[in-house]
Parts: C-alpha cells; structure tokens; sequence
C-alpha cells in the first residue's frame, strides 16, 4: 500500500505582510513545503518555495541551468561568496553586481 502524497498547500499573502514575516515564510517554505504567492493589490507577483525545488524546477526548464547551479554550489563551497547585505546594498545604489574574488590563497 503507498503512502498518497499530500497536496501541496499555496498560500496567497500580500506582499506588506510578506515583507514583515519574510523570515518565517522562508523557514516554512523551506522545512514544511508550502508555497506563497505574493500579491501586490491583489495581483499575484511573486512566489516562494523551497530553494531545492526551485533548482530541480530549473534544471527541467533548461539544461543549461543544471551547470549554473553546479559552479554556484561550487563557488559557495570554495568560499567565494560573500554576505547578502553587501549585493542588496549594490543593487540599491545602481552599482552593477561585483563578482566575488577568490579568498586569499586559491
């Protein structure tokens, strides 16, 4: 006898109450599997699921994409990132991205 997968659960949020629960929607996305959708006047804009997921999802769209996340798995674990906080901050002031350098010694 096989066990039935559960359906999916997608919650629809607004995108104020998003901002303010971001943490807690990711860690639920993440742990629990639930999707958000997030909504801007009533208008879906953008979703949220589990990080895994989305890479499998990806990599079905396009193949290439499959060597994308690779080299990005890649790169984090060699240690050639950096905090989020600086990109957003980049992004905010209309700098173009920086690439990470390798750390000293590679």
């Amino acid at each position: 006898m096989s066990q039935k997968q559960p359906a999916p659960v997608v919650h629809r949020v607004p995108m104020t109450e998003a901002r303010i629960n971001l943490g807690q929607l990711a860690k639920r996305a993440h742990v629990n599997n639930e999707y958000f959708i997030l909504e801007k006047d009533g208008i879906p804009v953008i979703g949220i699921m589990d990080a895994d997921e989305l890479e499998d999802y990806l990599e079905l769209q396009d193949p290439k994409v499959t060597a994308q996340i690779r080299n990005s798995t890649e790169e984090y674990l060699a240690g050639r990132s950096r905090p989020a906080e600086e990109l957003l901050a980049e992004l905010k002031s209309g700098e173009s991205p920086r690439k990470t350098a390798p750390p000293a010694g590679k």
